[in-house]
């Protein structure tokens, strides 16, 4: 078997040094063995990776991160990438976190066999690469000491990504979104979208795997004593999303249900196993970064600092949060080769669903330097449907956009959208004002913003008149981005799509 380098970060120069000696051809699809034989047929069934996921680091077109999961501790976890001449380099070593889970404290979908033992072990392995050559292709393939597949001629494992076009590029692009996805044929649905969508990347809005299943009602992630969990819905999950997971980058934001009290302090143990994202805004922060795709800057925030009903983790961070925020907004808006700045976060900080309701901290906190810093658009899940407000500005609409308008963030204000219709069960609109979508607007009812007390079922109620689309069913949000070009300004057209294709929503964002 080939050597295994004792590192996981390597430059692209370093990655395709090895070049046909002791490696594999990418020819017509196929590997072609090299100098290698292929290995004998062992008696026992291979250790196979499973569970392939991509990320981008903060720089997309030079940084890519390949993880994925084994069922049992392997030597020598590795990767294998090839470019456009078709040769596969020399094995590049993966970092191994193993995450143990006490059968005790889980409620799983299935009986524990007598035999298994009293802990469960997840192992995880990432890949970090950096120096990649923008906006190419790359194929790559996973193993370790006791499986090869270049080796074993296995055409079907072989796996693609495509690094960004540089910064200041023209190109045309396309990024969805969704949250509360879960695991099941609602999810699966939704995964053949974001397949025919072909996205440069997809934001998971929190609230990824649903193994946390059940709570109480302001409960359902960060409480040990009520929580019920079952650790191994996450294999579930990355074995339903790597059809469209091991060759689209998917950016991850923590919601409720990510707070897996048993990990650590905070619950962000499991999450910090199983994904590496960017995670740049302090030493140690999960799931709180801020990356940039061409002309749009990006921002993921951490929502159960600011939930009054999921209490876990409420004013974690004391403040650090917040002030990150506001100095990477307007590090952003002073970059002139930044059009757009998106902000995601699990918790809606506007909405009129009745489960989740609206987040009045992140209304007191966060919205008005979304507005200081005239951020373009809030993605947020949580609650399961769809829902797009008018721009708001000091907390009021500044003027009705119906499906198929368009508006200029810059003057209008920012658009709020919910988009947790990812795959789990759907949640009723507070006081059920009639559903308003393309096609099917209805001005009738009074939309009412429900805002939890913090710890609290009780709430108050706010009758708005900045709902203006609303949808109780499943479907992905893709955001089309065009830069400028040819003395035309950029533009950011936001689309809404059911389950089975029937476009919802439509609004164009301008940049002035």
């Amino acid at each position: 078997m080939p050597q295994t380098p004792q590192t996981d970060n390597y430059s692209r120069r370093a990655l395709f040094r090895a070049g046909a000696m002791g490696g594999a051809v990418l020819t017509a699809g196929a590997l072609v063995p090299g100098t290698a034989t292929a290995e004998p047929r062992a008696a026992a069934p291979k250790l196979r990776p499973l569970g392939r996921h991509l990320a981008y680091g903060p720089d997309p077109a030079k940084q890519v991160v390949i993880s994925w999961q084994e069922l049992r501790a392997v030597t020598g976890p590795y990767v294998r990438i090839a470019d456009g001449s078709g040769v596969f380099g020399a094995p590049i070593a993966a970092e191994a976190r193993t995450l143990k889970s006490e059968l005790s404290w889980q409620a799983p979908e299935h009986d524990f066999p007598p035999h298994t033992p009293d802990t469960m072990s997840q192992y995880y392995l990432h890949v970090r690469l950096d120096d990649l050559t923008p906006a190419t292709t790359y194929h790559y393939v996973v193993g370790h000491q006791d499986y090869d597949p270049t080796a074993s001629g296995r055409p079907g494992e072989i796996a693609t990504f495509r690094t960004a076009p540089a910064a200041g590029s023209a190109d045309p692009f396309t990024f969805t979104a969704f949250g509360d996805q879960g695991v099941g044929y609602n999810a699966r649905r939704a995964n053949s979208q974001l397949a025919d969508l072909a996205p440069a990347f997809h934001l998971a809005l929190g609230n990824l795997s649903y193994a946390i299943t059940s709570g109480t009602a302001n409960a359902e992630g960060g409480h040990m004593d009520t929580d019920k969990y079952d650790a191994g819905k996450w294999d579930s999950s990355f074995a339903q999303n790597e059809i469209v997971a091991a060759g689209t980058p998917w950016m991850i934001t923590l919601g409720n249900r990510e707070m897996e009290a048993w990990y650590a302090a905070n619950g962000y143990a499991g999450t910090a196993a199983r994904f590496t994202m960017p995670d740049n805004a302090w030493s140690g922060a999960t799931g709180i970064y801020s990356w940039r795709y061409q002309n749009v800057g990006l921002i993921s925030l951490d929502g159960n600092e600011i939930c009054s009903r999921n209490t876990g983790n409420s004013d974690y961070t004391k403040g650090k949060q917040t002030t990150w925020l506001d100095a990477r907004l307007g590090s952003f808006r002073s970059d002139p080769a930044i059009d757009f700045v998106v902000v995601c976060l699990h918790h809606a900080p506007y909405s009129t669903a009745d489960a989740g309701g609206a987040e009045s901290v992140a209304q007191q906190k966060w919205a008005p330097l979304f507005d200081k810093h005239r951020v373009d658009l809030v993605l947020n899940a949580h609650n399961r449907l769809y829902e797009r407000t008018d721009p708001i500005r000091a907390g009021k609409g500044t003027k009705p956009v119906q499906p198929r308008g368009t508006l200029t963030p810059a003057s209008d204000g920012t658009t709020y959208l919910t988009a947790g219709g990812g795959g789990e069960a759907l949640d009723p609109f507070y006081r059920n004002p009639p559903e308003s979508y393309l096609g099917h607007e209805n001005t009738g009812g009074t939309p009412t913003m429900k805002c939890f007390k913090k710890n609290s079922t009780g709430h108050t109620d706010t009758a708005v008149t900045w709902s203006r689309v609303r949808y109780r069913g499943y479907g992905v949000v893709a955001v089309d981005v065009v830069p400028a070009a040819g003395g035309v300004s950029a533009r950011m057209t936001v689309r809404a799509l059911a389950e089975d294709g029937t476009l919802i929503d439509e609004v164009t964002m301008l940049r002035s």
